[in-house]
Parts: structure tokens; C-alpha cells; sequence
């Protein structure tokens, strides 16, 4: 059952990056924590404006790669604490963040109703 409409999921999406430029100044993460958060806010910000939402059809990715693409983050940022030996903030704040994005990808309607 799908609870987030994608014009819902699109709000999200703003939302992440937010989260995600903000996160270095406000856990605070520093090193390659803070640059990973930033250029995540990046990478979301610019793929959302990209995708070819229903409500905004303009976009050149289509929605099912926009949310093939979130599954995939998702499972990188919940391995990426270990791979980069994070502790702390660090590691805890990339778990939050990669369990947010499959739940709310997991919950999200990404199939384009005729």
C-alpha cells in the first residue's frame, strides 16, 4: 500500500535536502561526513528537479529511475558509516538518514496512473 503520493513525495524530497545541507551545521558533522551531507543536498536537489513528476511532467527522469535511484541510496548511506569506519553522530546520523529514504521511498507511489 502506497501512502505518499509522488506531488507528496516531491515535498519530501525538498525536505531531505534540506536536511541534508543543514545536517554538518546542526549534528555537527565535519570531514567527509560534511562533504558527503553537502553533496548529497546536491545530488538529491538536482535529481528531484529533474524528475518528470506527474504534477510537473518537464523533468527527464522519469519517475520509476527517480525511485530505483532512492532505493539504491538508501542501502549505500546504511552501509556507508561501516565502510568509512564512522562513530559517533557520524555513523547514526547516515543510518537515520538511509532508513528515512527506503521508508519513505517504500511508501511512495512511483507507477504513473493513466
Amino acid at each position: 500500500m502506497t501512502l505518499i503520493s509522488p506531488s507528496g513525495h516531491r515535498l519530501l524530497d525538498g525536505l531531505t535536502v534540506v536536511g541534508f545541507a543543514a545536517a554538518p551545521f546542526v549534528i555537527p558533522l565535519s570531514g567527509a561526513a560534511a562533504g558527503l551531507a553537502w553533496a548529497l543536498a546536491v545530488v538529491h536537489l538536482l535529481m528531484t528537479l529533474a524528475t518528470s513528476f506527474p504534477d510537473r511532467p518537464r523533468g527527464v527522469v522519469p519517475l520509476q529511475w527517480h525511485g530505483s535511484v532512492e532505493l539504491l541510496v538508501g542501502a549505500a548511506l546504511l552501509a556507508a558509516p561501516f565502510v568509512a569506519g564512522w562513530a559517533g553522530p557520524a555513523r547514526w546520523f547516515y543510518l537515520l538518514a538511509g532508513g528515512v529514504i527506503l521508508v519513505v521511498r517504500l511508501g511512495s507511489r512511483f507507477e504513473v496512473k493513466a
